[in-house]
């Protein structure tokens, strides 16, 4: 049995704890049991993004009527579409040609599964070749989570498609002509959005009483008003048979509130109603590592598992499903592996962003309003819609307009951000000052006497900086906290804005911040 320093398995966010083992001198050993960097390469955000970018660029071009631009003969070329996609998931060959090559790594092509503490076997790939034994001193889990199909009666035997299964041997060659989604989060507006631009007819049958149910309500809406302009949506509906004749499968449903039965036919059937962990494949509990209810890894504040020595993270903890957040959990990791004990740096999660590439987009970061109250918080809250900015006019927006999309900001009595939401064109790039913001100020020590206090109120007075938008409402106070900068609006309200640019729109939403549940 071979030993090492380090056995990451997962070959996502995991590479990067791996690179750092293999730049410190230690002996390590990779297990992947799929293609060469995981979800996010081979079958999720670059991939879907390949198909995204033309779809919103076609749903734009025939929104940009409204501005006097006319492409009737606008379409998405689904070859050329095809041969840039795969040329880029074509890339995990490279990577694995270069870790093979690695000196002091051990490249395992299988399943890992634990047979004891810090002891693993690798079943291999390819059925009938030998299984190896081998243990880590360390062990990072990366292994990521796969589609949760329901079990539906009819499903498996009518067959199916998830993402795993679309990119790979039932990718289309052509758009199919019809399809019907099962479930209405992200995965599914998004292959929705891709779908229907290429000219699929879509259905799309959600349990849910919305869309997106994560975002907030009036965001949903929004999607479901232009989502219904090419696709049909199906809402309060949960799939309860799928059966197959005459080339095509009906998806029969059943409303959740009146039991009344319905039913789609379409050429094929796209599963999306969310994840599940891959915990399962390891035999975790023969390893001493804990998982919840729903298999997800229990970790700590610091991403080590039940058993001392062994970290998870990514995909695998449940949670927020990203590459970008499994990507900062492998970086903490790295620092507290290779750091000092006393700079030990636990992960957090309060200001994790996340776009949705639908028509139109949507950019999100931390809380709802729901959710902000549900915690306590006392809460002010500001709309700003396209239409009032004039880039937002020059784009083709009117006020009252259905499809006017908006930012909507929440903070708390302090002008802490607590959530930020954008829907509408370049949302993904909106929110993302937002999540700068919230991160802001974290490292900001108390003052160690009062020489600047009154420097530091006048720099975060608006009242006291010429051009500044907006003073702060009444309600808001930005005496409470030794760094009163930390994690609020304030800078934006003494910073100019490019105009006329989308900036406005985030920038002078705190203009209008209203009291919600502020108390005296």
């Amino acid at each position: 049995m071979k030993e090492f320093d380090l056995i990451v398995v997962g070959s996502g966010a995991g590479l990067l704890v791996l690179e750092a083992g293999l730049q410190a001198g230690w002996t390590c050993a990779l297990v992947e049991n799929g293609p060469i960097g995981g979800t996010c390469l081979n079958r999720g955000c670059i991939p879907t993004k390949i198909l995204t970018t033309p779809a919103d660029l076609l749903r734009e071009v025939q929104a940009a009527r409204r501005i006097g631009v006319s492409a009737p003969e606008a379409s998405i070329d689904w070859d050329l579409l095809s041969e840039r996609m795969w040329a880029k998931i074509g890339k995990n060959a490279d990577m694995e040609e270069s870790l093979r090559a690695m000196p002091g790594l051990t490249l395992y092509r299988g399943t890992a599964e634990f047979t004891a503490i810090k002891r693993l076997r690798v079943r291999p790939a390819v059925p009938g070749g030998p299984e190896e034994e081998i243990a880590g001193t360390r062990i990072v889990l990366a292994g990521g989570a796969r589609s949760l199909v329901p079990p539906i009666p009819g499903l498996e035997e009518a067959g199916y498609v998830t993402t795993e299964t679309f990119f790979g041997p039932k990718y289309p060659r052509r758009p199919w002509p019809t399809v019907a989604v099962i479930g209405g989060g992200i995965i599914a507006a998004e292959f929705a959005h891709v779908f229907s631009a290429a000219g699929t007819k879509v259905s799309i049958v959600e349990m849910l009483p919305r869309l997106l149910a994560t975002e907030e309500p009036e965001v949903s809406a929004l999607v479901e008003y232009e989502f219904r302009k090419s696709v049909d949506i199906f809402l309060n509906k949960r799939a309860v048979a799928v059966r197959a004749a005459g080339g095509a499968k009906t998806v029969v449903f059943e409303d959740v509130t009146t039991q009344e039965i319905g039913e789609v036919v379409a050429d094929e059937v796209f599963v999306a109603v969310g994840r599940r962990s891959n915990s399962d494949l390891l035999k975790p509990e023969a390893g001493g590592i804990k998982i919840d209810r729903r298999g997800w890894i229990e970790v700590d504040a610091y991403l080590e598992t039940s058993q001392p020595g062994v970290w998870a993270v990514g995909d695998a903890l449940g949670g927020f499903q990203f590459r970008h957040k499994a990507n900062a959990d492998a970086e903490i990791l790295v620092k507290n592996l290779f750091g000092p004990v006393s700079a030990r740096q636990p992960v957090d999660y309060s200001a994790v962003p996340w776009a949705v590439f639908t028509h139109p987009q949507i950019g999100h970061v931390g809380m709802t309003e729901s959710e902000a109250m549900a915690k306590g918080h006392e809460i002010l809250v500001a709309v700003n819609h396209y239409s009032s900015i004039a880039k937002g006019y020059a784009m083709g927006y009117v006020p009252g307009a259905p499809d006017d999309g908006f930012v909507k900001v929440i903070v708390d009595k302090n002008g802490k951000i607590l959530g930020a939401h954008v829907v509408g064109p370049e949302a993904a790039l909106l929110v993302q000052p937002f999540v700068y913001l919230m991160n802001a100020g974290y490292v900001c020590p108390p003052p160690a006497g009062d020489s600047h206090a009154g420097a530091n109120a006048a720099e975060t007075d608006p009242q006291a900086m010429p051009g500044a938008p907006s003073a702060a409402p009444a309600a808001i106070n930005k005496e409470q906290t030794a760094c009163a900068e930390a994690g609020t609006y304030f800078p934006i309200d003494r910073s100019m804005v490019i105009h006329p640019s989308l900036n406005e729109l985030t920038g002078w939403a705190f203009s209008m911040l209203k009291p919600v549940n502020i108390k005296d």
